[in-house]
């Protein structure tokens, strides 16, 4: 099993969803985009891609300008049939690769809040496991309407569309399930001044939220990052 993992933006990793490919003994090739890295011409290499997350927007072909190859190159893993992941940024490219409208500021969440699933989650192979209601990570600002051919997999009240599937192992995940206790803990060091900003309470409040809420949202996360990897090979 050859995944592709596509980074837009320094210190994201792969947390949880690096773990379950591990443990299913996937080769990963790490194409750091925002380095300049080259997105491959197709998807013929590979049996999966994962598109991480990052502080841009997904309309910011200007600044980013390999954006609109690798919409093309995330609706040839589609076309063929192969898996795709995008996680919050990756999410919302995946959403606009297949004709959704991308919405720039409207839709702030930090810190561990609830999503719901729909009821079109109950039968789906990736998110069926998991509770009705469950806590995960979120840091985004920007949300999307659902693509056209997409089904809504979760929700809550800040952002609609939390998650979505196109055709049989296309997902796009708003929300950080990647992102275990030990990963947020990396963030909070990595963009320290960033937090510190915009959350000035975030590090005195850390500890006690990661109580709270981190042991569920760990084991959901994981759950979707093993059942999204076991989708792979179908």
């Amino acid at each position: 099993m050859r995944v592709l993992v596509v980074e837009n933006y320094d210190n994201t990793w792969l947390g949880q969803v690096e773990t379950a490919l591990a443990q299913a003994g996937a080769e990963i090739d790490l194409c750091r985009a925002q380095r300049g890295d080259r997105l491959p011409a197709g998807a013929n290499d590979h049996d999966a891609v994962v598109v991480l997350g990052g502080g841009q927007n997904a309309l910011a072909d200007a600044e980013h300008p390999y954006f609109p190859r690798l919409i093309d190159l995330l609706r040839d893993f589609e076309r063929q049939d192969r898996a795709v992941l995008g996680i919050c940024l990756g999410s919302q490219i995946l959403a606009r690769a297949f004709g959704a409208e991308n919405h720039i500021g409207t839709a702030s969440e930090f810190g561990w809040h609830e999503v719901s699933l729909t009821e079109a989650a109950k039968a789906d192979p990736v998110l069926g496991a998991l509770p009705v209601a469950f806590p995960i990570f979120q840091w985004h600002d920007d949300t999307f309407s659902l693509p056209e051919r997409a089904v809504r997999l979760a929700t809550n009240a800040a952002t609609e569309n939390q998650a979505f599937r196109i055709g049989r192992a296309t997902y796009g995940i708003q929300f950080h399930f990647e992102a275990d206790q030990a990963l947020v803990r990396r963030w909070n060091a990595a963009f320290a001044s960033y937090i510190g900003e915009r959350h000035p309470d975030w590090l005195e409040r850390f500890e006690g939220e990661a109580g709270r809420h981190g042991p569920g949202a760990d084991a959901a996360g994981l759950t979707i990052a093993r059942a999204w990897v076991k989708a792979i090979r179908g």
